[in-house]
């Protein structure tokens, strides 16, 4: 695809171009109408930097395994140029409207995560964009190697992604999932090893309470004997419970969480079949219900509604990874403290690159679980702010865990700089941001600013 090469190449140019003629006018920052962080930020004065084009897919090469994307290329996008030529990126995150750059500045998972690892980990090569203006092409083994392995977790605060090669896999027409319902946590992280160990394409898995699990593991097939769909009037999550093994087409496999972002859409009504009709097939999806969560956190309806209750509500949003040995510890903990439920579970495997990824640091080589739990906990006490969040916080890091950034968090600064490896990050900080045109990692991700 040489034009989508040279069409990138001339949107490169001139987009460092307008940055190094910019002055010093604020913090830079992105000029984004959508955004997968779920956190709210005191927006303060800031030189927006307009990366709107940068939405390409620039080109799919099967036989080498990978593809090459602009940072702002949603995975939706994605998903639907490299179909066609019978591959997929290793690891698709969840939903629709997340984007390569972003998943790769933050932290990206699915449910091939136990083979592949993590989205970064699937990457080959990144141009990104620093803050002064300069584009350096980073690769694991170039001169530039140091922010390869840097920039994943950093949050736009070394730079921008502009252009990203990662790896795909082949796939086939359909995916045939097993669902294998379990009543105790032990049986459960036991068999989720085993499966990883297995011939599985996928895993994944869901606690719904306290003695019902069930662990998902899918396997691409040539053909299928019937084909589900989870696009409309049925719902994924609930067919965990109901069927032993069930049969998608890849590409509604991929986005079977989307739909219902998966349960979150019962806090808006969609599960209600008249709801779901109403809103009809096309606005059944995270985008819509994005829309919908910012709306309501702008202008603060159900805070108010849970104040005219007497109750005080904690968005409790997060993703953190624990070592598979510690995983039942951690989970008898948050069934205690927390309680939110269902709790997405998925494995994640061994890093891909020797190098280690400093400011996402999942030590040692062996399996870590994820757990993803979305929801609001009400309570009749009024707690110091982000008191169940922080709990949660260090209960992770008691057990040798982390978690992702994307949402609200409530460390300290020494807590923080030592389990995300700030020394390091400060170094890289003033090696690719000498002027610090850019906030921190701290003042962006914890601060909010």
């Amino acid at each position: 695809m040489p034009d989508g090469r040279a069409a990138y190449v001339a949107r490169r140019d001139a987009l460092a171009a307008a940055t190094r003629s910019q002055g010093n006018g604020g913090p830079l920052g992105l000029a984004k109408d959508t955004s997968n962080l779920f956190r709210d930020r005191s927006e303060g004065s800031k030189q927006r930097l307009d990366l709107h084009e940068f939405r390409h897919v620039i080109e799919v090469d099967p036989r080498q395994g990978w593809v090459d994307a602009e940072g702002l290329c949603s995975y939706e996008d994605l998903v639907a140029a490299t179909l066609p030529h019978g591959v997929m990126p290793a690891v698709v995150p969840q939903l629709k409207t997340i984007t390569i750059g972003g998943a790769a500045a933050g932290v990206g998972i699915e449910a091939t995560s136990f083979r592949h690892g993590l989205v970064h980990d699937t990457l080959l090569e990144m141009d990104v964009l620093l803050p002064h203006g300069e584009v350096v092409t980073c690769t694991p083994q170039n001169e530039r190697r140091d922010l390869f392995f840097g920039f994943p977790n950093s949050y736009g605060t070394l730079g921008y992604a502009l252009r990203l090669r990662a790896r795909t896999l082949a796939v086939k027409p359909y995916v045939r999932v097993e669902h294998e319902p379990m009543h105790d946590a032990p049986r459960f992280f036991e068999l989720l090893a085993q499966r990883c160990a297995g011939p599985a394409d996928f895993v994944d898995g869901v606690v719904f309470n306290a003695d019902q699990y069930v662990l998902n593991t899918g396997h691409f097939v040539d053909q299928a004997p019937w084909q589900s769909d989870y696009t409309y009037e049925n719902i994924y999550y609930k067919s965990l419970l109901e069927r032993e093994v069930d049969y998608l087409t890849a590409h509604d496999y991929i986005w079977r969480w989307d739909t219902d972002w998966f349960w979150c859409s019962k806090n808006l009504f969609a599960q209600n079949p008249v709801v779901r009709r109403l809103l009809g097939r096309e606005r059944l999806n995270s985008r819509t219900y994005t829309r919908v969560m910012r709306f309501n956190s702008k202008w603060g309806f159900t805070r108010a509604l849970s104040r005219l209750r007497g109750r005080h509500p904690e968005s409790v949003i997060q993703d953190v990874d624990i070592p598979i040995a510690r995983a039942p510890d951690f989970l008898a903990f948050f069934m205690r403290e927390v309680g939110v439920l269902p709790i997405w579970i998925c494995p994640i495997g061994p890093a891909q690159h020797e190098s280690r990824f400093p400011l996402y640091p999942l030590q040692g080589h062996g399996l870590y679980v994820n757990f993803g739990f979305w929801d609001v906990v009400e309570s009749t006490t009024a707690y110091e702010p982000g008191h169940f969040n922080r709990m949660i916080e260090q209960k992770v890091l008691e057990l040798g865990g982390i978690k992702s950034l994307y949402s609200d968090c409530y460390f300290d600064r020494e807590t923080f700089a030592r389990a995300y490896a700030i020394d390091e990050y400060r170094v890289l900080k003033d090696k690719y941001d000498p002027q610090h045109r850019t906030l921190d990692l701290y003042e962006k991700c914890v601060l909010r600013a």
